[in-house]
């Protein structure tokens, strides 16, 4: 009779373990995130985010591709849920241009979850939303 409920003890806990190991999916800003950013409704530029996690930090890149800029720093507060994203895009003459994105993460139960807040890039200030794929 022992043995019977130590064998279903064990069944149990290792369904409870296997099922929690396909419940994680990393960090919650790892994947690739497309969205906009502008100053007004009708002045928006798409953006993509490809956001990594290396186990200890964030790291990824703006905008994949030939005009890409890489992310230098992201802080995520996981008591407010906030993300503040930094970076330098480049302008038409080639200088760096800063970008500070501060916002919300919302919707953590779902995949698809969003990031919205602020935007400020150089002197232009904006709002964005970003929507992880």
């Amino acid at each position: 009779m022992r043995t019977r409920k130590f064998l279903l003890a064990s069944l149990v806990a290792c369904f409870f373990a296997v099922a929690s190991g396909f419940a994680q999916e990393g960090h919650p800003l790892k994947g690739t995130w497309s969205g906009d950013w502008g100053p007004t409704a009708d002045q928006r530029n798409h953006l993509t985010f490809v956001l990594n996690w290396d186990g200890k930090n964030v790291t990824g890149v703006i905008n994949p591709g030939p005009n890409s800029f890489p992310i230098k720093s992201v802080v995520l507060d996981p008591v407010n849920w906030t993300v503040r994203i930094e970076a330098d895009a480049k302008d038409p003459a080639g200088n760096a241009v800063p970008i500070v994105a501060q916002g919300t993460l919302e919707d953590l139960e779902s995949y698809h979850r969003t990031i919205t807040g602020t935007w400020r890039q150089g002197a232009t200030q904006g709002n964005f939303r970003l929507t992880r794929d």
